[in-house]
């Protein structure tokens, strides 16, 4: 035997071994009773001990006894075991679900392939935030009561046309096929005929998973995985050992059949791979290739685009539509991937959806619940922004919230000893590189002997004059929201930058803390843990499942912050407008022109407490440091 029948048939036995298994955990728990009941027996008819045992006083009566005892006992911790695995919901991955009537002709492209592939189609379509794409079982009874009824509606329609329904024991969960999950950023980038292709193995793994000893192999697996997260979730001392014990016997059994269940899962795989071997298989490979895109473009988007907003309260509504700007970006930087923008003319998989903007904004709404773990639906303080919003209602803004905490914590520090002499010390000598090449670039940048700079960027000399000196100017706008008092306070005292971003870390700490307690605050909602998405069994508990906000250290955060400030500053005084970068996020637009090189300059300040490289950025940009920015 050949083809996708020998997989198919090496899974079968797998799953048998599985299920041989779970037979021996039965009999080893019916053990003690079947013992006990031997004992009984044979001391009623006289065979065992004597005849009577409520007058016998030999030791068989006591070992009778025990034996029954500890039979009650096992047979009792066998049932709860087996209703906590039974009755335990599987985890169910997060997802969209796509109606028939939102998607009709993407359920044919299915139900085409399944005919091409000779497997049963898909029981439904659903999509989620993810580069990827997978079969569910999702016929567990406690995920069941509008499933159950679409289920029987279907074996009812089925009966009127002559079929045979789901049997007459078993339910719809013994003959139901599995969801097919799609990957969104696939629905928005792929072609259809990619699309078509690319789902062609995973649909074919429908004819595996109909076999009823693979589907009761993979429930018992999954109800075990469900059992030991009830039983991580007991947080109650009084019932903690009954979850306990539950939660042991369910990792032995799992660490017992995990080989067999691993081994099933590739067979399947083989199977299905072979079975889709005829189909699309050169347009297979090129699709293929755009998984491999996909994936770099959505991580970039996810990190470098959406993680702002939803720091702010914003959740992009159309991300998987910025998805395809972001690829688009990324092909043409690419030289590698120049040849993939072509593809555009064709038409997007999206196209087999009837309501795209909807799905998008769903799909959307779920990516932020799951990597930032924000609410379940839009409110006052979680509200969605569109792209051409974006540069305003979030760059903007995160750049004047970064300035305003970064001024309160200058607002709170002790003020400089000595006078505000600077001590620093440096290539410039004594003075430090304030002194030489620190804000000393400040004032040769508007100074006689620069008369080609852009001297009215800086206003009189006299403040960059005090600001050598370490001294706080007297001028009443350099103590506002300047951004010369930043540098003034980091530039003149060496510990400065480490106290600052201290400071900094702190702050965003009690702020993040704040956040969380007033999420915890809100109600859930009334109708369900999250509106038409599908959820497992405490899944929401655990949320964001994917934090995505990497950790900063001290330096980077006071970078990001100073960065912020003078961005700011660049808005406020020389007409620059902030701006969005489909791949690396909020960007510093300057005569509609984009500026990458602030990060060097900022760093040697951060740094070294060096402001000459700044001081020159400043300088060519046109940006008056002394000037007050607008906060938050």
């Amino acid at each position: 035997m050949a083809g996708p029948e020998a997989g198919a048939e090496a899974a079968r036995a797998r799953a048998l071994a599985v299920l041989r298994i779970r037979g021996a955990a039965l009999g080893v728990a019916l053990v003690p009773a079947a013992v006990a009941v031997v004992l009984l027996v044979g001391g009623l008819t006289g065979r065992i001990g004597r005849a009577d045992p409520l007058t016998s006083s030999t030791g068989w009566d006591t070992a009778r006894w025990v034996v029954t005892g500890l039979a009650l006992v096992v047979l009792l911790l066998a049932a709860l075991v087996t209703a906590v695995v039974v009755r335990a919901r599987p985890a169910l991955s997060p997802s969209v679900p796509i109606a028939e009537e939102s998607a009709p002709d993407l359920y044919r492209l299915v139900r085409d392939l399944a005919d091409r592939l000779e497997v049963p189609a898909p029981s439904a379509i659903a999509l989620t935030p993810d580069c990827d794409s997978w079969l569910e079982d999702r016929t567990h009874r406690a995920h069941g009561p509008p499933r159950g009824k679409e289920a029987r509606g279907k074996e009812a329609r089925g009966k009127e046309a002559g079929g045979s329904g789901a049997g007459a024991r078993g339910g719809a969960r013994s003959v139901q096929a599995p969801v097919l999950v799609i990957g969104s950023p696939f629905m928005w980038w792929m072609r259809v005929a990619e699309l078509r292709a690319l789902l062609a193995p995973v649909v074919a793994g429908t004819g595996p998973s109909a076999n009823p000893d693979i589907a009761a192999a993979r429930r018992f697996v999954r109800g075990l995985d469900a059992a030991v997260a009830v039983s991580a979730r007991a947080k109650s001392p009084l019932s903690a050992p009954a979850p306990a014990f539950v939660g042991w016997v369910a990792r032995l059994l799992l660490r017992a059949c995990r080989e067999h269940a691993m081994e099933m899962e590739r067979c399947v795989a083989a199977a299905a791979s072979e079975r889709a071997q005829n189909v699309d298989y050169g347009l297979r490979i090129v699709a293929q290739e755009q998984v491999g895109l996909a994936y770099a473009g959505w991580d970039r988007l996810l990190t470098r685009v959406a993680l702002p907003a939803w720091r702010l309260g914003r959740w992009p509504s159309r991300l998987d539509a910025g998805v395809v700007s972001a690829l688009t970006e990324l092909s043409r930087r690419d030289r590698l991937a120049e040849g993939f923008t072509s593809r555009l003319g064709e038409r997007p998989a999206c196209d087999l959806l009837e309501e795209p903007g909807a799905v998008d904004r769903a799909a959307s709404l779920l990516a932020a619940r799951l990597f930032h773990g924000g609410p379940a639906e839009p409110g006052p303080d979680w509200s969605p922004v569109g792209w051409q919003q974006y540069p305003e209602e979030v760059v903007d803004r995160k750049w004047r919230l970064e300035a305003a905490r970064l001024h309160r914590v200058l607002d709170a520090l002790p003020p400089i000893a000595g006078g505000g002499r600077s001590g620093r010390e440096g290539p410039g000598g004594p003075e430090g590189p304030g002194a030489a090449d620190g804000p000393e670039g400040l004032v040769a940048a508007g100074s006689a002997e620069a008369p080609e700079g852009p001297a009215t960027a800086y206003g009189p000399p006299a403040p960059q004059e005090r600001l050598i000196a370490g001294e706080p100017p007297a001028d009443p706008e350099s103590s506002g929201p300047t951004l010369i008092r930043v540098i003034e306070r980091l530039v003149a005292d060496e510990r400065a930058s480490d106290l600052v971003a201290a400071r900094l870390g702190a702050e965003l700490a009690r702020e993040e803390r704040a956040e969380a307690a007033r999420q915890a605050a809100r109600e859930p909602v009334a109708d369900g843990p999250d509106a038409g998405v599908t959820w497992g069994d405490g899944l929401a508990d655990g949320l964001p499942l994917f934090p995505m906000q990497p950790p900063r250290t001290g330096r980077e955060l006071l970078a990001d912050h100073v960065t912020a400030m003078v961005c700011c500053a660049a808005v406020d005084t020389a007409g620059a407008a902030p701006g969005l970068d489909w791949l690396d996020g909020p960007i510093l637009l300057v005569d509609g022109v984009r500026r990458s090189d602030l990060g060097h300059p900022v760093l040697r300040l951060v740094d070294d407490g060096d402001a000459g490289p700044l001081g020159d950025w400043l300088g060519e940009v046109g940006v008056r440091p002394e000037k007050p920015v607008r906060l938050v």
